[in-house]
């Protein structure tokens, strides 16, 4: 701790622990003690830590060759993209690869650009995109974006869940519409019935391309491979990263070939783009997502979590909300969550916000029901404790 501290950018807001493994959904700190992990690295670790398909594929790669730039042809790589084209929604079928969420955005911030000639794009209040200057510039929380201006411009924000909004903004400059199909920072925000369908069809007849930002909702973990095939809708470029490589850096930007095809050799790249030893972690990541239907044990126990959690509700009256989609859950409080995730903490359970007022629940994808009531449990515990400390003021409305 002190090492980190003494030598890191001080950008991370640090819990006192050390954690030195995990397996599953469990992780251990230098001491010997175990935790149940339901922050999943803000959502990477969606198979769980050390999963022994990824542990095996890496090494078997490590032997053979970790790191070759994309102008050369590679076996992983290629094996990696067809086995994610597979599953895509129909028509995504045009790839590029990077190492992270927002730079998936930032290529999409270009091309769209580039494939429209317009520089226009209409992002949603309470969004977030990443901290990159161009994912930045979609990103709503002025925390983020003040201290930086001025970014990219010819970036606006609609109100979120309001078609009627997105249309009035639209205008002969508009390249794009981006949004996440749940909100994740923003709250785990569920989009109202139809919105989607409404957003769609607004860019068909106004000639606007659709972005859906799925770092944080794709992968099954909302019940379905990719969050958007909830409602049926399909986007025109869609942005994923976090668990596709199983706990590695990956971004991943999937378009129409049409749109990507605008793209010219230089015009966009990276150096670690497609790396064999993360497309190797990739294919096997792929494969269990498929192999142990992570998408219907994200339904399945996604409904027993939430309903464990609807019925806290009752008991504690400083619960204001729950909700959201598969094990993609949120927690609103009438108060700043803060002293509930170190209490958690101390308990034995990681646990993160979506703001201040918001638990945010992203468990991984194996948990079990065994390991799901103990965080009950742990939860349960914790907003008792926070709610006598509270009893002698008042519970903000």
């Amino acid at each position: 701790m002190a090492v980190e501290s003494l030598y890191l950018a001080n950008v991370f807001s640090k819990k006192p622990l050390v954690f030195t493994r995990g397996k599953g959904a469990l992780l251990w700190d230098i001491n010997g003690k175990e935790y149940i992990d339901c922050a999943s690295s803000y959502g990477v670790a969606a198979l769980g830590h050390c999963h022994p398909k990824i542990v095996a594929a890496i090494q078997l790669q490590a032997e053979q060759l970790v790191t070759l730039h994309s102008c050369y042809y590679n076996d992983k790589r290629a094996e990696f993209v067809q086995k994610l084209v597979s599953i895509t929604p129909k028509g995504l079928d045009k790839v590029f690869l990077s190492n992270s969420g927002a730079e998936s955005v930032e290529c999409a911030i270009k091309l769209v650009r580039k494939a429209t000639g317009k520089s226009e794009i209409i992002g949603v209040m309470g969004a977030y995109h990443g901290k990159t200057m161009g994912a930045l510039s979609l990103t709503w929380d002025k925390k983020y974006r003040e201290p930086f201006l001025p970014l990219v411009p010819d970036i606006k924000h609609v109100a979120p869940d309001n078609s009627d909004k997105i249309r009035e903004a639209i205008t002969d400059k508009t390249a794009a519409i981006i949004m996440e199909p749940v909100r994740g920072e923003g709250g785990i925000r569920v989009p109202s019935e139809g919105y989607l369908q409404q957003v769609r069809e607004i860019c068909n007849e106004k000639d606007v391309l659709l972005i859906f930002d799925e770092v944080q909702t794709s992968f099954g973990r909302t019940g379905k491979l990719f969050c958007c095939q909830n409602w049926n809708v399909t986007p025109d470029i869609m942005c994923l990263a976090k668990p596709f490589a199983g706990g590695l850096p990956i971004g991943i930007t999937v378009a129409r070939a049409d749109l990507m095809s605008t793209f010219r050799v230089g015009e966009h790249s990276t150096t670690f783009s497609g790396s064999p030893l993360v497309c190797a972690a990739g294919c096997a990541a792929l494969d269990v997502l498929i192999e142990e239907d992570l998408a219907g044990k994200a339904v399945v126990n996604g409904k027993y979590f939430k309903s464990q959690l609807e019925k806290l509700v009752s008991k504690r009256k400083i619960i204001k909300e729950v909700r959201g989609l598969g094990l993609m859950l949120g927690m609103e409080l009438r108060c700043d969550v803060y002293g509930v995730i170190m209490k958690a903490l101390g308990k034995g359970v990681l646990i993160i916000d979506a703001g201040k007022t918001v638990l945010r629940i992203l468990p991984p994808l194996v948990i079990s029901k065994e390991q799901i009531d103990k965080v009950i449990k742990v939860l349960d515990e914790s907003l008792e404790e926070e709610e006598n400390e509270r009893s002698g003021n008042t519970i903000s409305n």
